[in-house]
């Protein structure tokens, strides 16, 4: 058995379109995750008899995204019987946990080659599912717990005297580098096409490149009558996946792979429930320290956006650097479904580190119910 550093060797996603009136909204969520690992395996050329394990991510696995999503992809996909699969949840953080995983595993020597990633189709199951039954006492004790998403954004807004006017000039920014990624196609490697009824989806459906204060001061406030966060400055619901192909280093060496990164470190961290958006702060300190990293050595931050008052406040409370964070633009333009996001921003992170000369990037995401998680990548010589 081979045990050492884990690397990223491949990163594939399927576009990210609007949940409900999307280009996806048809498509099966499973049909989207097998799509795009048959993609990723073609792009990377592995024997497919190699892989030890399938980890899907998936913020809520039930109905067509139920059945063990993981284990019934490895079918779709045509891959050999002997492959297994798994499913995996923490909400958002979902398949940035299921790369952890396999991280720790290859450490331990319990398998050299995985696929992680996730999917979420929010068109096909809603938030929160078809059948939510929050604990009783839980919910009466501690009802933050449940707290809905865009009022922990405005909890944050108000927190860090975050203005409406700065969350949509946060939002702009990201429309607008998203919008210039896409004219370099910096995405164009990255995206598998998906095959639909309606003929193939090729291309993000979120982006909306002519986004501007104008438009935004005209959107009402979406969760409080008198709050600052609206749909504009809100992750868009969204159908998609993306996984990335994690291996030992040397089981890269010995099947000819290129690294994109290597993985330094990883942490989770809990927050309150109630600024569930703060989560990245922590767990992204624990992993530079676990990196023996400190935070002025980063130069690519890929942080998710859930909301732009989430973010604003994590930035400032981390005193990152705005201009090395999301340089591609963030989940405010391209989309957030839920499982998928943390495969797309390590794998975007893992990208920019082999494109442009970087050493070091950091991963990190909020998760509802207060929680945050980060990856520490860097660059492979």
């Amino acid at each position: 058995m081979m045990t050492n550093n884990p690397v990223i060797c491949g990163f594939a996603r399927s576009p990210f379109t609007p949940a409900n009136k999307g280009s996806l909204a048809k498509v099966r969520p499973d049909d989207i995750a097998a799509a795009v690992i048959v993609g990723l395996l073609e792009k990377i050329g592995v024997d497919k008899s190699k892989i030890e394990d399938v980890i899907v991510g998936c913020a809520f696995p039930e109905a067509e995204q139920g059945f063990n999503l993981g284990r019934m992809v490895t079918f779709l996909a045509d891959l050999p019987s002997q492959v297994s699969g798994v499913t995996v949840n923490r909400f958002c953080g979902s398949s940035m946990q299921a790369i952890h995983d396999a991280a720790g595993r290859i450490a331990m020597g319990a398998g050299d080659a995985f696929i992680c990633g996730g999917v979420e189709s929010m068109t096909r199951i809603p938030m929160s599912g078809f059948n939510p039954l929050p604990n009783p006492r839980l919910a009466t004790e501690m009802p933050e717990v449940f707290t809905n998403m865009g009022l922990t954004a405005e909890n944050l807004a108000s927190l860090y005297e975050i203005s409406r006017e700065d969350q949509q000039s946060f939002a702009i920014e990201s429309h607008n580098r998203a919008v210039s990624a896409t004219t370099a196609n910096n995405f164009s490697s990255s995206i598998i096409p998906i095959e639909t009824e309606s003929g193939i989806v090729s291309e993000d459906g979120c982006i909306r490149g002519n986004t501007n204060q104008e438009t935004l001061n005209k959107l009402r406030p979406a969760f409080l009558t008198d709050g600052s966060v609206t749909a504009g400055t809100s992750s868009p619901l969204t159908d998609g996946a993306a996984f990335v192909f994690v291996c030992s280093e040397s089981f890269a060496k010995e099947n000819g792979l290129t690294p994109l990164a290597r993985i330094k470190s990883i942490a989770v961290s809990g927050c309150s429930p109630e600024i569930m958006g703060i989560g990245p702060v922590e767990a992204s300190r624990k992993a530079l320290e676990r990196a023996g990293l400190s935070l002025e050595e980063i130069d690519i931050v890929e942080l998710n956006e859930a909301f732009a008052a989430q973010s604003l406040a994590v930035i400032e409370e981390m005193g990152l650097n705005p201009s090395i964070v999301n340089i591609d633009g963030g989940a405010l333009a391209l989309g957030h479904p839920l499982g998928a996001s943390g495969a797309r921003i390590v794998g975007r992170a893992s990208e920019i580190l082999a494109r442009n000369g970087s050493r070091v990037a950091l991963a990190t995401m909020c998760i509802g119910g207060g929680q945050g998680i980060a990856t520490i990548l860097e660059k492979v010589d």
